[in-house]
């Protein structure tokens, strides 16, 4: 099975009030911001959460469909040289947004992705989906309202009716870079009737420890109660917290916890 997914990001006056998103379908889609940031920040990030929510699946195949060409070279082309150097750029300065990347690159291991380039705001459905949730993200921050974040990634589930019609085949190139700003967007395939299962994965290693892993080593008793560790945030830190925690469908100290 492929998934395909577009992931888009929106800056209101960039660097401003910022929005990110993707979208696969209706049932399957976040959203989330912060209230500073620009537009390349929400287009990395609207990745990065895709990358983050599709880690039960790993093993599956996933195109990204992509409006920013920034975004594709800069994990596709350029990021192999900005670690060797030790994230500096040929002028030696340092390379921008590097958590980021650093976050991509970290999910992209041991997985099967690829990336598409389409033409933005040009009818493509997937792009069309992500580019007005992420706007409308971008806005509620503007407004400081709570941005609807959207139901997550749903097709995690063992059976989901529907869901491989929801997760089209893509048809094609998957990385299109025609000249004119040709459609690059992946054709749906034929819906199926089978409900997909998700395969055991077998590529990508754990990206965090169990809790008990991390007492491995250390001479403590097995009954050692856990410590109690409070940290105080930014607004603009909760809300990155939340938006990962949305992102997979987990409470704010599960992802605080995946984090360690």
């Amino acid at each position: 099975m492929t998934i395909t997914a577009a992931a888009d990001g929106s800056a209101l006056g960039n660097p401003g009030p910022c929005g990110w998103a993707w979208y696969i379908d209706d049932a399957n889609w976040a959203a989330g911001g912060s209230p500073h940031g620009t537009n390349n920040q929400g287009e990395l990030q609207a990745v990065l959460e895709l990358l983050r929510a599709t880690s039960a699946v790993a093993g599956e195949k996933l195109v990204i469909e992509c409006d920013s060409r920034y975004v594709i070279d800069s994990v596709t082309k350029w990021m192999p040289g900005w670690k060797r150097k030790g994230w500096r750029k040929a002028d030696g300065g340092p390379v921008l947004n590097r958590e980021l990347l650093e976050g991509i690159d970290a999910e992209l291991r041991g997985r099967d992705v690829s990336f598409s380039w389409v033409k933005g705001h040009a009818g493509h459905p997937l792009n069309e989906a992500a580019d007005q949730r992420a706007n409308a993200a971008a806005t509620a921050y503007q407004r400081k309202q709570e941005p609807d974040r959207g139901p997550g990634f749903t097709a995690a589930a063992p059976v989901i009716a529907g869901a491989s019609a929801s997760l089209p085949e893509p048809a094609g190139p998957t990385h299109s870079t025609a000249a004119g700003g040709g459609s690059g967007a992946a054709a749906p395939a034929p819906a199926r009737t089978e409900a997909p299962v998700a395969p055991a994965r077998t590529e990508a290693p754990a990206l965090w420890a169990e809790a008990s892993d991390l007492l491995d080593g250390l001479e403590v008793p097995a009954a050692t109660p856990p410590i109690d560790l409070r940290i105080a945030l930014s607004a603009e830190e909760h809300a990155r917290l939340r938006d990962r925690a949305d992102a997979q469908g987990v409470s704010l100290e599960e992802a605080l916890r995946r984090l360690i």
